[in-house]
């Protein structure tokens, strides 16, 4: 019965907190008012919608703030490893900075990069280890790096006004979706061999003039310049407004370079990627295409020497066209 003292519980000890002592002070009341109407997504914490809105007001620039990204293609590249640093530095490839590991043991290799850095002008920096690792994205640096900056490349518009000053038939070399920057530096070697005007080059899906390329180029990259175009198809059709004819380098062409009789007329060369070839809506703009013949036991040519073979025979029929002084 209620008050035995005989009973579990039945008595409140002295000093305990058990139980309601005094009244709740309201918090029982304001429960049961609710807390009103559900806030919207962006506004509840955690909510998925909540933190995609606050990166989105975290990443939009404010009036007076500059851009604190580089645009695509405009990042400086870094070349390590002992033998790509000295190669970079013989082909002539444009540096800004030369990083050697403080305590690296001197050999051949490491003492012609420091003193071709020197006869360039180019800035030698003593760096720890750990900070070289960081600089170079924990890359196999063998304690040396070399830092390219990005390449200015040309406008499209730029390689006409080339070939108009050189009073000769306008030449310039297409490339459509050629990935391997060491292709694309082999193109750039054959274009300038055989007195093209210049190179262009899409900005998507192709490779760019990276230190591979101009490896490749064996520096024929600083005297024969390369442009960036947004979209190639519209780029030739440009071309073909201002009377160029643009013929396309394909394996199943509709002539050869035996019967390439456009070889002498203002040309614009499509050269494309190392596997599918010409893109199709490239292959729409083409005036010709134009294929090597070859033996039947070889179906294909890599890219940048089919494109060496035809800027060849290019040369070669543009010679003959032009009478030797007397």
């Amino acid at each position: 019965m209620a008050g035995n003292s005989q009973r579990r519980g039945a008595m409140r000890k002295t000093g305990t907190k058990k139980g309601a002592v005094i009244g709740s002070g309201g918090r029982a009341r304001r429960a049961l008012e609710g807390r009103g109407p559900t806030p919207p997504a962006e506004m509840r914490k955690g909510h998925p919608a909540s933190r995609k809105a606050a990166a989105a007001a975290k990443s939009k620039p404010r009036p007076d703030s500059r851009p604190t990204t580089r645009p695509r293609g405009e990042l400086p590249e870094t070349v390590v490893g002992r033998n790509p640093v000295v190669e970079a530095l013989r082909a002539g490839v444009p540096a800004t900075a030369l990083y050697v590991a403080g305590g690296l043991a001197t050999d051949e290799r490491i003492a012609e990069a420091i003193t071709g850095a020197a006869e360039r002008g180019i800035p030698q920096l003593d760096v720890s280890r750990p900070e070289l690792d960081r600089l170079t994205g924990n890359a196999i640096h063998q304690g040396v790096a070399l830092v390219v900056p990005p390449y200015q490349y040309a406008h499209p518009e730029d390689l006409l006004s080339r070939a108009r000053d050189s009073g000769r038939a306008a030449l310039i070399v297409a490339v459509d979706g050629v990935t391997d920057p060491r292709n694309l530096g082999a193109i750039v070697r054959s274009a300038a061999a055989f007195g093209a005007h210049g190179v262009v080059v899409p900005e998507r899906r192709s490779a760019g003039m990276t230190a591979s390329a101009w490896r490749t180029s064996a520096g024929t990259a600083a005297r024969l310049r390369v442009a960036r175009c947004t979209n190639l198809v519209r780029t030739l059709k440009d071309y073909a407004a201002q009377g160029l004819m643009i013929a396309g380098l394909d394996a199943d062409g509709t002539t050869d370079t035996d019967s390439f009789e456009l070889a002498t007329s203002p040309l614009v060369l499509v050269v494309g990627s190392e596997g599918r070839g010409l893109a199709r809506l490239t292959r729409t703009v083409c005036d010709v295409t134009v294929s090597i013949p070859m033996a039947r036991s070889v179906e294909s040519l890599n890219a940048s020497v089919a494109a060496g073979v035809v800027l060849a025979e290019v040369a070669r029929r543009r010679r003959l066209e032009t009478p030797t002084p007397d």
